[in-house]
């Protein structure tokens, strides 16, 4: 209940500093909001014909021998660490009633545990399990990345005009086109590389639980005795669906999985760019607090859905309806 006292004290002092801002301008308190209204709406139309304000590459920052290192790929790096530091502070002192960070990782672990439980059989959940919440992590903690501040906005560009706020600031700029950080899960390089694992994996734990023949009979089995007389028909039915199914797993499942965590990442991103840059500097940042509460809704539904996935993907190859296999 503090807290949300606080939030409204917070919400209430930019409204007072906004009404403020329009009461000071020579015109009416009408044309005062008409006027901003319409600043805003040209500062949006400019921006979108100078161009997107993340760029869809991530620019590399330096060079590591051949390689070239992107502020993405230094984001990654930093999420790990995170992520290692948390699960070693949490399990330093493990203790049988749970605690702070122990308690918080013992919940988020067993509940993907009861869940894989629920979604696959026993000894598939054992293989899948440590993957899927790998990739909750990765992609969680790398979705959150995008709502600190500094992250997308500091960094290299043109110098911020005389006339901007806090252009009398060192190293003011106008806007980070090369930013010294950016969300890894912003970025296409790492969600094309965590689907590509998964179809690796996926195809390896579907070998492992039905062999290389029980996979193709479970893609392309016909479910109908041989005897009957629409067998033959079913059969080239079944061939084309088999065929379809395996398009699904080889391209459209990973392609999927990155494409929607990628893109509602770098959408978030984009817009959250846009609304801050927007003048005057409150109205940008009264339109950006809406915002920033949906994306921290976003970041947690995309990478437990990305998990979630995971694990129905998995269990569509590794599961038998019928009960002649004997699993």
């Amino acid at each position: 209940m503090i807290r949300f006292y606080k939030l409204v004290l917070v919400i209430a002092i930019f409204a007072s500093a906004w009404v403020a801002n329009l009461s000071a301008q020579p015109a009416t308190n009408a044309a005062g909001v008409v006027n901003t209204v319409a600043s805003v709406t040209n500062a949006l139309a400019a921006a979108v014909e100078a161009g997107p304000m993340v760029s869809v590459s991530a620019p590399p920052m330096f060079k590591l021998g051949p390689f070239a290192i992107t502020n993405a790929m230094v984001c990654s790096m930093i999420v790990v660490v995170v992520i290692c530091i948390f699960v070693q502070i949490s399990t330093r002192k493990m203790s049988e009633v749970p605690t702070g960070f122990q308690n918080l990782l013992e919940a988020i672990v067993e509940g993907w545990d009861n869940l894989s439980g629920v979604i696959l059989e026993p000894k598939v959940s054992r293989w899948v399990f440590p993957v899927a919440v790998t990739f909750f992590f990765v992609a969680l903690v790398g979705n959150l990345v995008d709502l600190l501040p500094g992250v997308g906005s500091i960094g290299y560009g043109v110098a911020a005009p005389k006339d901007e706020l806090f252009s009398g600031l060192p190293l003011a700029i106008a806007h980070a086109e090369r930013p010294l950080f950016r969300p890894p899960t912003s970025d296409a390089n790492l969600t094309v590389v965590m689907a590509t694992i998964f179809l690796v994996m996926s195809l390896y734990w579907a070998l492992r639980y039905n062999g290389p023949i029980g996979l193709v009979k479970h893609v392309f089995g016909v479910k109908v005795d041989s005897s009957k007389w629409l067998y033959i028909p079913l059969l080239l039915m079944f061939i084309f669906v088999g065929l379809t199914e395996t398009l699904s797993i080889v391209f459209v499942r990973p392609l999927a999985l990155a494409v929607r965590l990628y893109g509602n990442i770098f959408a978030g991103e984009t817009l959250l760019s846009m609304m801050t840059t927007t003048k005057p500097f409150i109205v940008g940042l009264l339109m950006s607090l809406p915002f920033y509460f949906f994306e921290l809704f976003v970041a947690v539904v995309q990478a437990f859905v990305f998990a979630m996935l995971t694990l129905a993907f998995v269990g569509t190859l590794c599961t038998h309806a019928d009960e002649e296999h004997g699993h």
